[in-house]
């Protein structure tokens, strides 16, 4: 939750004092608020963005203090982030919908699309937050513009800039950051170092070690399996040729270790992005704004039997007895997804008559490459290997018309094709949308107030693991068989989203600023795919068992396309700030249900609304605050998922920078020991999150 500042003064909104914040620009005493671009791939303030967008900015990410890259989410409407038993990954769901790159996650422009079927997220996410500056979310298809899969939203993470790390005047800086938590007693240091060689070419590294033993949920229970060792680190070089061209050459990489509860199975992940891009910038140039860049990331996750462990293979065909193989210590599984691709697009500026146009217009291009290998040859066929390729091309017109009318329209054509194993898809489509916003109130007591409307479609291809998935479930206590299918179709979403934006300064004193956005949405999904239980008598691929049928459990097990799933909801934050003291609230309330079926959708995250207050003291040197969330029980869920209570979560915040080069930071996560589970965890039922946790953090700063 951004506050947002309101005086150019020192030390304001924790920037060093005598220099003004990394995200904001002073201008006439109040500071405007942060730049976005991953609405519409033009800048844009986050208040004045016809769509509901938030951003957690570097001075947020201090306050949060996060522990893995989830915290960064806490309270942000209509989003959820979740972990499964290892604490470092996250799934990120977006308006009810999550998996299967149903939201686009980008990380310096370049695609994160790893899949893996399990028992744990299936699309985990692992970036550490240390290395962040910050991070931009679009909820919704309005993003439409990057391409095949973002029909819940996108969010964009943004490392870490020399000249953003660098102040006026200097030519190198460096900073070392330490950290301790109480829960895991886990520590964390992160140093980072930054030059500018000429003004022609600087460059930035960061990297971060962080060591954490297994935490105890609000019970008191040590929770196994939740400790973790990652070695992270980013490095980006930005070199300026020309006046007006940039070219920005980075690096991302993870490494990670952690063993599941029972102490079985050892994973490491490996994980290296490669970005290039090139910017072409004039403001004398209408005619040419030109970003290209080009990426590839490669994530290999392997995991190491420990023990000997007993697996189902079937049944004897004569005598009906079960099968089982014994797969030995040191047995191991690999799953290894390299994604490579480009992304081009350029703006151009006209008027005709009255009427402003900015025109976006550009072409994107990814493949993933997956290849799974299990040496006991049963886990790679529920994640098979193969290809998947999406491409694509959109224009985009934004209209303006005096101070109070803009218009967006926008069209994107994707296509896709899949293969593994002999089989494939493919498929094509264009998806519109159409946004009006309009400030009618200007000259009256309602200036600041803008109000918009928005349609938009967006498209999202099969992955290969829903399509090629196959192989017995290999627990006799639960014998099924998952089956390909080869004809699953692309899903389509159609959104409607009806917000407001308000934005107002100077309300109650000269200093004081007040920024709120509030949207109401339906969603309609067509051709939603879920898992669907299938019986032999229905298909005659798959084979009965000569067992009795178990309760609950199918014979087999598809992915299909269910016919219509419908979400609808409501979410809004505001923020008050008037310098000494800043207060905000989120909130979101969402309800969606499988329209074949009219039974809930288990993706559903629970309402929850999470209030903050904070004062600043000292000449702003001292920050101190709170947050407040409450959750609601969520009963609404399908028959065979358990239900979730409510909860309320209370922390607190402080930071002290006696001087700009040194700077503490404390914060208590859980103060009252809370026992909770997120409704969409997928350990659900098995494990509780965090207790009481409480940190502190000290940073020195050398420039020069």
């Amino acid at each position: 939750m951004s506050a947002v500042p309101a005086a150019a003064q020192d030390g304001q909104d924790g920037a060093a004092p005598g220099t003004e914040s990394q995200t904001e620009t002073a201008v006439d005493g109040v500071l405007l608020d942060a730049i976005t671009i991953v609405a519409s791939k033009t800048e844009e303030r986050w208040i004045d963005t016809l769509a509901s967008v938030s951003v957690v900015d570097a001075e947020d990410l201090e306050r949060l203090q996060p522990t893995n890259a989830a915290d960064i989410f806490f309270g942000m409407p209509g989003v959820t982030a979740t972990q499964d038993a290892n604490p470092t990954s996250m799934n990120i769901n977006i308006r009810g919908l999550q998996d299967s790159g149903r939201v686009a996650v980008v990380v310096d422009g370049a695609r994160r699309n790893f899949q893996i079927n399990g028992h744990q997220n299936a699309a985990p996410i692992w970036i550490d937050p240390d290395l962040l500056d910050e991070v931009s979310v679009v909820r919704g298809p309005v993003s439409n513009i990057y391409g095949s899969g973002a029909i819940g939203g996108v969010v964009s993470f943004e490392t870490k800039t020399a000249s953003d790390f660098l102040r006026a005047g200097e030519t190198a800086a460096a900073s070392v950051k330490t950290r301790y938590e109480t829960n895991g007693e886990g520590f964390t240091t992160t140093a980072t170092a930054a030059a500018r060689i000429t003004d022609a070419f600087d460059a930035i590294g960061s990297f971060t070690y962080r060591d954490r033993g297994d935490y105890s949920d609000g019970d008191g229970d040590t929770v196994l399996g939740t400790g973790f060792e990652v070695v992270s680190g980013m490095a980006k070089a930005t070199i300026r040729p020309a006046e007006f061209h940039e070219i920005t050459l980075g690096w991302i990489g993870d490494a990670e270790t952690w063993s599941d509860s029972l102490g079985e199975v050892d994973t490491d992940v490996a994980q290296n992005t490669l970005t290039a891009k090139y910017t072409y910038s004039d403001p004398g140039n209408d005619w040419v704004d030109l970003t290209a860049s080009v990426y590839r990331n490669q994530t290999e996750l392997t995991q190491k039997r420990l023990v000997d462990e007993e697996y189902f293979t079937g049944y004897d065909p004569s005598f009906g007895f079960p099968i089982f193989v014994t797969l030995p210590a040191g047995s191991r599984r690999n799953y290894d997804i390299a994604t490579t691709g480009f992304d081009v697009y350029n703006t151009s500026r006209l008027q005709t008559g009255a009427l402003r146009h900015t025109v976006t217009y550009g072409g994107d291009y990814f493949v993933d490459e997956v290849d799974t290998a299990d040496s006991g040859g049963l886990d790679d066929v529920f994640n098979p290997s193969g290809d998947r390729e999406a491409y694509g091309a959109f224009v985009q017109d934004r209209i303006e018309f005096s101070n109070w009318l803009e218009i967006v329209g926008a069209v994107r054509y994707d296509g896709y094709s899949l293969d593994g194993d002999g089989e494939g898809s493919s498929g094509d489509r264009f998806s519109p949308r159409l946004t009006l916003g309009v400030s009618p109130f200007e000259e009256t007591g309602l200036r600041g107030l803008q109000v918009y409307g928005t349609y938009a479609e967006g498209y999202r291809a099969p992955t290969l693991n829903e399509t090629l998935i196959t192989g017995l479930h290999p627990v006799i206590y639960v014998p099924f068989t998952f089956l390909t299918n080869p004809g699953l179709k692309p899903e389509t979403a159609r959104t409607f989203e009806v917000g407001v934006n308000v934005k107002r300064d100077g309300i109650f004193t000269a200093e004081d600023g007040f920024r709120a956005k509030a949207a109401w949405f339906h969603n309609r999904v067509s051709d939603y795919i879920g898992m669907v239980g299938v019986s032999a008598a229905e298909n005659a691929a798959c084979p009965p068992y000569p067992n009795d049928p178990i309760p609950g459990i199918s014979d087999c097990y598809q992915y299909q396309n269910i016919d219509e799933a419908e979400i609808e909801g409501f979410e809004a934050e505001a923020v008050y700030d008037m310098g000494w003291m800043f207060t905000g609230v989120r909130g979101s309330i969402i309800r969606g249900d499988n329209a074949d079926t009219d039974e809930p959708l288990s993706t559903i995250p629970a309402d929850q609304v999470t209030g903050m207050l904070g004062f600043r003291f000292l000449e702003r040197r001292l920050t101190v605050g709170g947050e407040l969330q409450f959750v609601a029980k969520q009963d609404r869920v399908p028959s065979d998922v358990p239900e979730t209570d409510g909860y309320s979560l209370v922390n607190l915040f402080a930071s002290y920078q006696p001087n700009e080069n040194f700077r503490l930071d404390f914060r208590i996560d859980n103060l009252f020991d809370e026992a909770y589970a997120n409704n969409l965890s997928p350990v659900l039922g098995t494990q509780l999150e965090e207790g009481f946790n409480a940190t502190i953090a000290a940073t020195i700063r050398f420039g020069g």
